[in-house]
């Protein structure tokens, strides 16, 4: 979530719509106190997906592939 004054968002507008239609939230201040939030219209289900949005979120251990102990006699 980006926060930004309001006079900065006064001056890059169009940057920060097209921020929040891509899933961010904006949230625009005054003297550090929040006065509004910016979020897409769209529903997240219907926008396209990041490439790479979810890297460094999901670990795969090493024996990830190794046969599980419970099916070793089937084997």
């Amino acid at each position: 979530m980006g926060q930004v004054d309001l006079k900065e968002a006064q001056e890059h507008l169009l940057e920060l719509v097209k921020r929040a239609a891509g899933g961010e939230e904006v949230v625009i201040s005054e003297a550090n106190k929040p006065l509004a939030k910016l979020i897409s219209a769209v529903p997240s289900s219907t926008r396209q997906r990041q490439f790479g949005s979810a890297k460094g979120l999901i670990e795969m251990a090493d024996d990830f592939d190794e046969p599980l102990e419970d099916f070793r006699e089937y084997m």
